[in-house]
């Protein structure tokens, strides 16, 4: 099935469609977390990826609309953790619209980045911690890239998350 805009008369692609071809790219996904006045705040994301060698940047595209978008600029340093399979739960925690801000983080095991403060998933297969170095308008959603200030493998042996059609899988 090959489809392009303005297909039978259709003015563009419709947005549905358009969700189903890119859920077919598979990510890995990871939980971007921030400490603003004292508070932590953390959102799953499944758009994280290196950006730059020279200098070291990553960038990971939070939504306007949700809270952590202006908490994490506000911020200007976060902290990246890459899930294992095993944390499926927190990934669809930290993705559940409105949830609860005080203690959001109770129950899940983390530890605090030497540089940002900000918290680092112990069950994660990579960790970094950044600085905003720039952010781009990308319509409903923000490009925000990071200069990479410290690099862990909190767990060397796990096993990444994988996100494909809509759906948590794992390598095997």
């Amino acid at each position: 099935m090959r489809l392009v805009n303005g297909d039978n008369g259709d003015p563009g692609v419709d947005p549905g469609l358009f969700r189903q071809v890119v859920g077919r790219f598979a990510t890995g996904v990871a939980i971007v977390t921030s400490v603003v006045d004292g508070n932590d705040h953390a959102m799953t994301v499944n758009a994280f990826a290196s950006v730059s060698l020279d200098p070291l940047l990553v960038m990971f595209c939070p939504e306007k609309i949700a809270r952590f978008h202006d908490l994490a600029l506000d911020a200007g340093e976060w902290a990246v953790s890459v899930l294992a399979e095993e944390m499926r739960d927190a990934s669809q925690w930290f993705a559940t619209r409105g949830r609860m801000l005080d203690g959001q983080l109770q129950g899940w095991e983390h530890v605090r980045g030497p540089v940002t403060g900000a918290a680092i998933f112990k069950n994660a297969v990579a960790a970094l911690e950044c600085r905003t170095h720039a952010v781009h308008d990308a319509g409903d959603h923000s490009i925000v890239v990071g200069e990479v200030l410290s690099l862990d493998v909190p767990s060397p042996d796990a096993r990444p998350l994988i996100f494909y059609e809509g759906d948590y899988h794992g390598l095997g």
